[in-house]
């Protein structure tokens, strides 16, 4: 069965086709070295105006804003978003303005990724901007992302609906910056609670998932079989007997960041919904 393109796909495809045209071929690029993130020019360029005069930069176009001879766009790299200034001129200093008018302005979209070279200024609006004179096209998106709009504080086409968000995590790591700050912040919970863990003596271990006898909890378990044993095994829907086992065994104290799963309806939310919910849970256990 032939896949269906949305008008979107068929155009981004077409312009990939261009750019090979051009010799500019995306997939894979070569390493674009990078010495500089968003997150460094906007903390420090403002206490040091004579930073950053020769930066190189990478980065996920997420806005443009074409003006004949001159544009601006964002960037987006791992650490945040920064503007960048071209100029058709700096672009292309000889006769030969491809770079600029063909690849930039028609051929490259909101989604794809480029490496910049040039310097940081601030323009007249006050906006910290790197001001580019070279750069690179490093990869095609050839599918379209739910560019999120915002005016005067009000938010529009925002990727807000539950079930797109978590089956295109990814989409939504993309536009919605709150959610990759909510992925760090878990990360920091787990490390502190791990490293407070360590210091009062327990022992970090890990407790099979794929079980003979589910334990440990009323819960319906998922069920799968292992075919080299041909016998069944389940999801595990507790870890604790386990971890009992180890203290019965002579450890002081031990503990497991561990997912649990339970194949059973637990709530209207729950209810309503088509995927599978795990149980994330942290369990403790001492002598």
């Amino acid at each position: 069965m032939s896949m269906q393109l949305s008008e979107q796909e068929q155009i981004r495809r077409q312009a990939l086709a261009e750019l090979k045209k051009l010799g500019i071929d995306p997939y894979p690029q070569a390493e674009y070295k990078v010495n500089v993130t968003a997150k460094e020019i906007l903390e420090n360029f403002p206490k040091d105006n004579t930073l950053y005069q020769d930066v190189s930069f990478a980065g996920r176009i997420m806005s443009r804003r074409i003006m004949g001879a001159a544009s601006f766009a964002e960037l987006k790299d791992h650490t945040g978003r920064i503007q960048i200034y071209l100029k058709r001129d700096d672009i292309c200093p000889g006769e030969d303005k491809t770079m600029y008018n063909t690849v930039f302005k028609r051929l490259l979209d909101i989604g794809d990724f480029i490496g910049v070279k040039g310097y940081v200024f601030i323009t007249k609006m006050g906006e910290i901007t790197i001001h580019i004179t070279e750069f690179t096209v490093l990869s095609k998106s050839l599918r379209p992302l739910p560019i999120v709009k915002e005016k005067d504080g009000k938010v529009y086409d925002a990727f807000t609906d539950p079930d797109q968000r978590f089956r295109q995590r990814y989409v939504d790591l993309i536009v919605n910056d709150h959610v990759k700050d909510t992925f760090i912040k878990r990360a920091q919970i787990i490390r502190s609670m791990r490293e407070f863990l360590y210091k009062k003596g327990y022992l970090e271990v890990e407790t099979p998932v794929l079980q003979p006898i589910p334990g440990g909890a009323a819960a319906r378990p998922f069920v799968t079989h292992h075919n080299a044993l041909d016998m069944p095994l389940y999801l595990r829907i507790a870890d604790e007997l386990y971890l009992k086992r180890l203290i019965v065994g002579g450890y002081e104290g031990v503990f497991e960041f561990a997912k649990d799963f339970r194949n059973e309806w637990t709530g209207s939310t729950i209810r309503n919904s088509p995927r599978w919910r795990s149980m994330w849970l942290t369990r403790i256990i001492s002598g």
